[in-house]
C-alpha cells in the first residue's frame, strides 16, 4: 500500500483500543459514517485478530483496517493473516518494522526523538507515530521535521483532540491517531459517531481555512 493511499482524506486514524469482535461491525459502521476510513484495533484488546477479520468482513473496501500496539514479529504475522493493511506500534523496532514491510502492509512505529526517527525511517517506515504527543509539542514536532527527509509524514497520537488539531497542523503534522476521544469500552455507536464527526468536522475546516490561505 502507498503512503498516499494510507493517508487518505481525512488522514485520521481511529484507535479502538478495547474493542470487541461483537461490537467491531457497529463500531465500524459509526466511524465510516462520520467520515473515518483509518480503523486500528491496537493488540491489547480482546480477541483484537477476530476484530479485525470483523471489520474487514464488514466494511470491506470502503476502510482500510490496521492493528496496533503491535510489538513482535510473530504479531505482524498474525495481524496480516487476520486482514490488517497496517502496522502501528508505540515503539520502534526495526524487526518488526522490515517485516510489516515484507508482509505487504505499511508501517508506522512510534518515535520520539530524532534517533528514533531515522532509525525507523532507515528501517522502512512508510510514516511515523509521534508518540506520545502529550508529552511533547507541536513545537517539537516542527524541530524534528526541520532534520527529517522532506516529505515525511509525522502523525501525532495521545491526547489528541479535535480543539487541539489546529496547533499541531500548523506545525507540520500529516494527519493523527485518535482514541479516547472518539471511543472508548462500553460507547455506544451513536455516541462515537457525533464525536468522530466532530473531528472530522475540524479537520476539513482546516484544510478550507489552508486552501484559502
Amino acid at each position: 500500500m502507498r503512503l498516499d493511499e494510507l493517508l487518505g482524506d481525512p488522514p485520521l486514524i481511529a484507535i479502538l483500543r478495547g474493542l470487541t469482535p461483537v461490537e467491531a461491525a457497529d463500531i465500524g459502521e459509526a466511524l465510516f459514517e462520520a467520515g473515518f476510513c483509518l480503523l486500528e484495533v491496537p493488540l491489547n484488546s480482546p480477541s483484537p485478530f477476530r476484530s479485525i477479520a470483523a471489520l474487514r468482513a464488514q466494511l470491506g473496501g470502503r476502510v482500510l483496517v490496521g492493528a496496533g500496539t503491535v510489538l513482535t514479529t510473530d504479531d505482524v504475522k498474525e495481524a496480516a493473516a487476520a486482514g490488517a493493511q497496517f502496522i502501528v506500534s508505540p515503539n520502534t523496532d526495526p524487526a518488526v518494522i522490515e517485516t510489516t514491510k515484507v508482509s505487504g502492509l505499511t508501517s508506522l512505529p512510534g518515535v520520539f526523538t530524532a534517533t528514533e526517527a531515522f532509525t525507523a525511517l532507515a528501517a522502512g517506515a512508510s510514516a511515523l507515530k509521534l508518540f506520545p504527543a502529550e508529552a511533547s509539542s507541536p513545537s517539537s514536532l516542527k524541530a524534528l521535521l526541520a532534520v527529517l527527509p522532506p516529505g515525511t509524514a509525522v502523525l501525532p497520537v495521545g491526547g489528541i483532540e479535535a480543539t487541539s488539531m489546529a496547533a499541531w497542523r500548523a506545525n507540520g503534522a500529516a494527519g493523527f491517531g485518535i482514541g479516547g476521544a472518539i471511543w472508548s469500552p462500553g460507547r455506544a455507536p451513536e455516541g462515537v459517531e457525533r464525536r468522530a464527526r466532530a473531528h472530522v468536522t475540524a479537520w476539513r475546516r482546516l484544510m478550507l481555512a489552508e486552501a484559502r490561505s
